[in-house]
């Protein structure tokens, strides 16, 4: 199920809503057990025999946080801290890696093995990465272990199993099991809706318009111009901010107004001035499961600047290796590695750059890296490049234009009485507008996260709008961009 879905938002979202908070009056251990079937209902709508896996998977976790909890042996507890852990990280390899390195070894070596059919679990990334906090947890002690079902309800939460934000289980369990938390609440309800409506908006508007723009350069990659690569790649930097940034507005809007607050996950990242800082606005919560148990475990920056620099460009190499099974998403971790080596270094060498000198840059390095991200190959990529670098005029394909064009457009331009503007010239103009409000949208406004308890007439007035602009481009099959990781 989806949350841009008539049915997540008309039906799912309002009924687990009423029996949560019914149960919780009847009895707060049937309101858990209201969440938890709500969310297998919701990650196992039309696939079902997902849950084969995901149950499988939960098993093992849990009995062996059970076996590491009050363990005096500390030889067996690593060992039932290990194991799960490298269950884990194969179960990952295979679902997500196994036909990539069967393919890699076909063309390496002139073998001809076999690729299976594999069908990767939905949100797999994210709820691995989930089991494995709590283990590590567990045996750290930051965590008591927990009941049956509370460890059903973290690992399960349906705003979050999908495409996170990733959430320690300490956070997660101190609010699930907060009684103030478990009564309804008015204003927790209007926060919700509120930051749901931003989000639905950001995805069905935005990113969705941007996604078939970008589609279209694909579809037409021989014909394309310079110029359409350019708008292209930008277009895919919105698109891809825009559609996981809604999908976390939409995630915190919901848990909100089931009471429970999700960690930001993102912190405006378009305004960054170094790649070192974008990392610390995109994908918060990932960067964070990183550095506590990959970074900081490795020596993290503690044993020298060498082995700093190397715990890093270590880190996001795994980055670019769990986004995706394409040497693209490997060689996209590594050159943000060597951009955050070479911020450390100018850090170091306390090497001041003008500041918007120093956002140029990134912004431009990475609408680079997510063009590299979005391609199929790197030398598609890097085609691009080439084709972007040698441009020769500013002409712009008429089918980019139109598919920037949305109904929306038709009764703007009407109501600008622009009908007599030719259309290519309407289209360019049209393209430079759209451009410049989006950049406005990423650059000027206060982030949505700490503007969500800021309730007032103008606030209200524009998250119905949103919610109504939102609900009225629900339509067809619009995944999320993470759904594939």
């Amino acid at each position: 199920m989806q949350f841009n879905s008539y049915l997540f938002v008309f039906l799912f979202l309002i009924v687990v809503i009423a029996a949560y908070y019914i149960c919780n009056k009847i009895n707060t251990k049937l309101g858990k057990f209201a969440i938890i079937a709500a969310s297998v209902v919701f990650y196992s709508y039309g696939r079902i025999y997902m849950l084969l896996y995901l149950g499988i998977s939960v098993l093992i976790n849990y009995i062996a946080a059970y076996f590491i909890t009050g363990n005096k042996n500390g030889r067996q507890k690593k060992a039932f801290l290990v194991l799960p852990i490298v269950i884990n990280v194969a179960l990952l390899l295979y679902f997500k890696y196994f036909n990539f390195g069967i393919s890699n070894l076909n063309s390496a070596f002139g073998t001809s093995f076999v690729l299976k059919e594999i069908v990767l679990p939905l949100g797999i990334s994210f709820y691995t990465f989930q089991q494995i906090a709590y283990v590590v947890s567990i045996y750290r002690g930051d965590v008591s272990e927990l009941s049956l079902v509370d460890y059903l309800a973290y690992i399960l939460y349906f705003p979050k199993i999908l495409m996170g934000p990733l959430m320690e289980p300490s956070d997660f369990i101190e609010q699930f099991n907060d009684e103030k938390r478990k009564k309804f609440d008015v204003d927790n309800l209007t926060y919700g809706i509120k930051t749901f409506s931003l989000g639905l908006l950001k995805k069905g508007l935005i990113a969705d318009t941007f996604s078939v723009c970008v589609a279209w350069g694909y579809d037409n990659f021989s014909e394309a111009t310079a110029l359409d690569f350019i708008l292209i790649m930008l277009f895919y930097t919105f698109e891809i901010y825009f559609d996981f940034s809604g999908y976390t507005d939409m995630a915190v809007g919901a848990s909100k107004m089931l009471g429970i607050d999700l960690p930001m996950n993102f912190d405006s990242p378009y305004k960054a001035i170094s790649i070192r800082d974008f990392w610390k606005r995109w994908h918060m919560s990932l960067t964070k499961f990183f550095t506590r148990y990959i970074y900081i475990p490795l020596g993290g920056s503690r044993k020298g600047e060498l082995f700093t620099y190397l715990n890093t460009m270590i880190i996001f190499i795994i980055s670019g290796f769990w986004h995706g099974s394409n040497w693209t998403f490997v060689l996209w971790g590594t050159i943000h590695g060597l951009f955050m080596v070479l911020d450390r270094v100018l850090e170091k060498n306390k090497i001041n750059i003008f500041k918007p000198i120093r956002w140029l840059f990134t912004f431009g390095i990475v609408n680079v890296l997510w063009l590299l991200f979005s391609a199929e190959s790197i030398g598609q990529w890097w085609t691009m490049l080439v084709k972007m670098a040698h441009i020769r005029d500013f002409s712009v394909s008429r089918g980019l234009l139109e598919k920037l064009q949305g109904p929306e457009c038709t009764i703007l331009r009407e109501m600008l009485r622009l009908d007599n503007v030719e259309d290519y010239k309407f289209g360019r103009l049209f393209a430079l507008a759209v451009i410049m409000i989006t950049m406005a949208i990423c650059l000027i406004p206060e982030n949505n996260h700490r503007n969500m308890k800021k309730l007032n007439i103008p606030s209200m007035v524009l998250a119905a709008a949103a919610f109504v602009w939102g609900v009225l481009c629900i339509g067809g099959e619009s995944t999320f961009v993470y759904f594939g990781f």
